[in-house]
């Protein structure tokens, strides 16, 4: 096998233009040609993962199979790519800096002073070379923007990494962005030549250029970058605005950029098959219907926080060639008088997964008029523990159930803690994490839907349904569908006689890609439109009914 290429993604200007799905539509282009890639992200912040950061400052946290808590953009790669991440596919200063202080406390530095060069660096390249070994191709994302003081180390370790295997086995891609004045009513290039001149300052120079914009770049635009910044004109590419993330592979293919990618890395150029990526984007333009999905959530004023929700409801909107309209609710708002009317006109209602008190009663609020009105309802996580509280109020008559996250004292320990973590306080990485697996009951809603008796999910979670409680539950109509092969938790319930009640207590939305829709939001969006055609039809036949005759 010949050695490994490795492609770094660094970003200028501005932070948000798009790093990781940059790099993972690189990816798909370069799978698309069958190469075999692996992806990897470097993060400047201090914190050892996003584990405790708030989905507000940081978006959601993408779990990985062998449970790594990481960057949302990680969900990209995995969406994108055939990559199955893991716990080294994602770094930042804090875990480098904590492997350094604990390979200096076991004295392996043999009394030497410990630097920032040689030895955080050298962990860095470590680090990516960790990630890297049986592949063709791996793509390093750098997060943070060039000119940053955070990510000067991670910086200076891809500047070194082209000395230690070579500059045939590195190409460095930089995105910047290339903004349009309304005033002045041109492109501007000035941002994106400071960036690249920051960049060179510490020793980088960058090999290709994607310029994020909203219109397509002319070739004297072009020209002039490639003159003021040292690149080769064919090697500046639009990065173009679109409409679904799901066309940046083929815009960029259409640039060219994977092809200038093999020929910069000596590496031969395959014939390309992007047909799954076609026919996906030729669904998401030419839909046949659509469907308004609520989701009842605790962060919705930052859509990040449920990024990895957003895009399976997409996918399973794509496998019917519907499109998913998501409408935010927050859960708090359910709870004021009258805050059911928020739920009018849903074809499905999903809550999400979440944690604390606030706007717990509204979650439940939602389970509750999901299973009375017959709407089909999806809880994951958070959604299904307070599903089941709310079905052991007001079903089974367990009006003092609870869950002793938000009510520790409560008599009726519906969900608590796991039974691992008792005596446990820490926050950081003390959850049930990561995939594990899960078996179905036979003829359950759930078996026909993933058309197996055995699944694997990924989980995040610190509380668990307490199975004391189970026949209370099942004994008043509620279905145990999922437990784990030694029957201690319980994974997933539904209600049969509903049109479509699922709550799970995994995330299924990681291991959802667009060319692949995972099962549950499938089957989810499916009932959705189902529903919607049922009211409509429910409402013509009355109005019809209502009609005035005519006379004769």
């Amino acid at each position: 096998m010949t050695a490994t290429k490795y492609i770094f993604v660094t970003g200028g200007v501005v932070s948000s233009l798009g790093k990781g799905l940059a790099a993972a539509a690189i990816g798909a282009l370069l799978e698309g040609h069958g190469y075999k890639v692996t992806m990897q992200k470097f993060d400047p912040y201090i914190n050892v993962d996003p584990g405790t950061m708030s989905p507000y400052q940081h978006g959601e946290v993408y779990v990985t199979d062998d449970g790594g808590e990481t960057d949302l953009d990680l969900g990209h790669y995995e969406r994108f790519t055939n990559t199955v991440t893991t716990k080294q596919s994602n770094w930042t200063t804090g875990k480098i800096y904590q492997s350094v202080i604990q390979k200096e406390r076991r004295g392996d530095y043999l009394g030497r002073t410990v630097q920032v060069i040689p030895h955080i660096t050298n962990e860095i390249k470590d680090a990516i070379r960790s990630a890297a070994t049986g592949v063709d191709i791996a793509l390093v994302e750098i997060g943070g923007t060039v000119g940053d003081i955070e990510s000067l180390p991670f910086l200076e370790a891809i500047r070194q990494f082209r000395q230690d295997v070579g500059r045939d086995n590195t190409l460095y891609i930089h995105l910047t962005l290339v903004p349009f004045i309304g005033a002045a009513g041109e492109l501007k290039t000035k941002p994106t030549q400071h960036s690249v001149r920051d960049l060179r300052s510490i020793g980088i120079q960058p090999d290709i250029l994607l310029c994020r914009t909203d219109r397509f770049l002319d070739s004297d635009l072009k020209r002039k970058i490639a003159l003021f910044c040292d690149v080769n004109e064919e090697a500046v590419i639009t990065a173009k605005d679109v409409s679904s993330i799901y066309e940046v592979p083929l815009v960029l293919g259409d640039e060219g950029l994977d092809r200038i990618v093999l020929k910069y890395l000596r590496l031969p150029d395959t014939k390309r098959d992007m047909t799954a990526w076609e026919d996906l984007v030729h669904r998401i333009k030419h839909p046949s219907d659509e469907i308004t999905i609520h989701v009842i959530g605790k962060y919705v004023g930052y859509e990040d926080s449920y990024k990895s929700l957003n895009e399976a409801l997409y996918h399973g909107g794509f496998k019917h060639r519907l499109k998913v309209h998501i409408k935010w609710i927050e859960a708090e708002a359910l709870e004021e008088p009258n805050g059911e009317s928020l739920l009018d006109g849903a074809d499905g209602i999903l809550v999400p997964g979440g944690f604390g008190d606030r706007g717990t009663r509204g979650m439940m609020k939602a389970a509750q008029i999901a299973r009375e009105r017959k709407i089909p309802y999806f809880g994951i996580c958070y959604g299904f523990q307070w599903a089941t509280v709310e079905y052991a109020r007001n079903v089974a008559g367990l009006t003092d159930a609870d869950s002793t996250e938000c009510a520790p004292d409560t008599p009726t320990k519906v969900i608590y803690k796991l039974r691992d973590l008792l005596g446990v306080d820490e926050l950081g990485g003390t959850m049930r994490l990561g995939s594990y697996p899960c078996e179905l009951a036979p003829d359950s809603l759930a078996a026909r839907i993933y058309g197996t008796s055995s699944i694997h999910e990924r989980h995040r979670h610190r509380y668990e349904f307490n199975c004391l409680y189970e026949r209370a539950l099942t004994d008043h109509g509620l279905r145990i569908s999922g437990k784990s092969p030694d029957g201690k938790f319980v994974e997933i319930a539904e209600l049969p006689g509903h049109p479509w009640y699922v709550a799970v207590q995994f995330h299924p939305e990681f291991i959802s890609k667009p060319t692949r829709p995972h099962p549950l939001f499938a089957a989810f969006v499916e009932a959705s439109h189902a529903h919607k055609i049922a009211q409509a039809h429910k409402r013509e036949t009355a109005h019809s009914s209502t009609a005035t005759p005519s006379v004769a």
